[in-house]
């Protein structure tokens, strides 16, 4: 017997004093193909939608021609300021799509608080998934998938960073990072300085006209990144586990 498509579309905005439903939706970390029909549909359905930054989000908006008004932006430093009222706007019935400047909500960005304030209060949560910088550079780097972390930013100050690639070198997991162009070259110096011979991988720009794959050693790849007249894109570091 052949199966059936699900025809389900998203439920239709409540009213009557009934709650509300916070959805989060990932969106295009680069390429706007990259947006799923059911983000569409949810986006251009919910009754607001909580940006990081609208005038990020609204380049994909109109991209899609999605009319969805804005509520007030969550992004760092507001957040928990501004996680109450969003509660007794979801209180009231209001349907909200969470979305972060690129990828999937609260991996490195804010929503957090909202999500877990809107759970404790008895609201339904509902993701809507789709693309991630950090699984899209883990699948393509040629580094074991099988078992990997992901640790957010390295970091900033000088000693801490060492001691913190200290702490890796018994990682048996591949080690997923974030890190921008301002810090990248001081983040590879010091793992250069603690594991030069480990296989890293570095990808840069993904899902864009100019992504790209720096894979070998992490001595090889901060010489390749050395040589060039200026560093850009944002990056996702990879580094091999311990064998």
């Amino acid at each position: 017997m052949s199966r059936q498509p699900n025809r389900e579309r998203e439920p239709e905005p409540r009213g009557g004093g009934e709650a509300g439903v916070l959805y989060v939706v990932a969106t295009p970390i680069g390429n706007l193909k990259d947006i799923t029909l059911r983000a569409l549909e949810v986006l251009k359905g919910v009754d607001l939608v909580i940006a990081e930054d609208t005038r990020r989000s609204r380049i994909l908006f109109e991209r899609y021609g999605i009319g969805t008004p804005f509520g007030p932006s969550l992004y760092e430093g507001v957040e928990r300021e501004r996680v109450d009222a969003l509660i007794r706007l979801l209180k009231g019935g209001k349907r909200l799509a969470l979305v972060s400047d690129a990828g999937t909500p609260l991996i490195q960005d804010p929503g957090y608080r909202l999500v877990r304030r809107a759970i404790e209060e008895g609201i339904k949560v509902v993701p809507v998934p789709g693309p991630s910088a950090l699984l899209a550079a883990l699948v393509a780097s040629g580094l074991p998938t099988d078992r990997f972390v992901f640790d957010g930013v390295p970091p900033k100050k000088p000693g801490r960073r060492r001691a913190y690639f200290e702490s890796l070198k018994d990682e048996e997991r591949t080690v997923v990072l974030y890190e921008s162009p301002h810090r990248i070259l001081k983040t590879l110096e010091t793992l250069c300085e603690v594991m030069p011979q480990r296989e890293i991988c570095l990808a840069r720009e993904l899902t864009k006209r100019h992504e790209e794959f720096l894979r070998g050693t992490a001595e090889e790849v901060l010489r390749q990144l050395k040589a060039r007249p200026s560093v850009k894109g944002e990056f996702v570091l990879l580094i091999r586990g311990a064998s």
